[in-house]
C-alpha cells in the first residue's frame, strides 16, 4: 500500500510540474514587437497660383 501511495504522489508531482512548465511557456514574452501597417490616402492639392515671369537678357 505504502508504494502505490509513493508512486501515485509522484506521478502528481510529475503531473504539477508539467502543467506549470507548459503555463509559463504559453506566455508571451514581454517586450515583443507589433507592427502597424496604414495606408495613407493622398489629399487633394489647392489650385496653383498663376504667375507670369518675365526674364530680360541684354545682348553684348
Amino acid at each position: 500500500m505504502r508504494i502505490a501511495l509513493v508512486i501515485v504522489g509522484a506521478a502528481l508531482v510529475f503531473a504539477v510540474g508539467i502543467a506549470v512548465g507548459e503555463a509559463l511557456h504559453d506566455n508571451p514574452k514581454p517586450g515583443g514587437t507589433q507592427s502597424l501597417v496604414r495606408t495613407l490616402q493622398p489629399l487633394p492639392l489647392a489650385p496653383a497660383a498663376r504667375e507670369t515671369v518675365t526674364v530680360t537678357v541684354s545682348n553684348p
